[in-house]
């Protein structure tokens, strides 16, 4: 144990790393990968979303929306349906007030497994397709904000 570790409390030393972007599984989505940005600067978590159309199931609000899973590629789209938690006001980076969709499901990070809510906006001008805020990761993990992909590339859902 180096001089710093004696430092660290037994959790941080036990909790997961990540890096400042990883890549995340969307099982319920069926999103087999989605490279994300970790942003501790974020109160909340953001997926892209374009083709946004709210619809009735079963009693239940429902939102079919679009996504382009890659960066710089919007010739893979795939199609996602959720139920919808909530609507809210929220403020990007700019400053600027969007209201926009709050969904929750199951995001695969490394082995561990979140349910997670997220809110649906249009990311296509921005590098990553999804972001990670402070909710979600809600002192699960340590973040090294010098690595990238300390979880690895997700496991094919076969082996899931």
């Amino acid at each position: 144990m180096t001089h710093s570790d004696s430092h660290k409390s037994d959790t941080e030393q036990m909790l997961p790393i990540l890096g400042w972007r990883e890549w995340v599984t969307l099982p319920e989505l069926n999103i087999e990968h989605i490279k994300a940005k970790i942003d501790t600067g974020a109160r909340s978590s953001a997926l892209h979303a374009f083709a946004i159309e709210p619809y009735r199931k079963q009693n239940q609000s429902w939102i079919m929306f679009a996504i382009h899973p890659e960066q710089n590629n919007t010739d893979i789209v795939i199609e996602c349906h959720a139920a919808v938690k909530d609507r809210r006001i929220v403020s990007d980076s700019g400053g600027h007030k969007q209201r926009r969709y709050v969904i929750e499901t199951q995001l695969l990070l490394g082995t561990t497994v979140i349910n997670a809510e997220m809110t649906l906006t249009n990311r296509d001008s921005m590098l990553f397709r999804m972001l990670i805020g402070r909710t979600t990761l809600n002192d699960r993990f340590m973040i090294n904000s010098s690595a990238s992909f300390c979880q690895g590339f997700p496991s094919p859902p076969s082996t899931l």
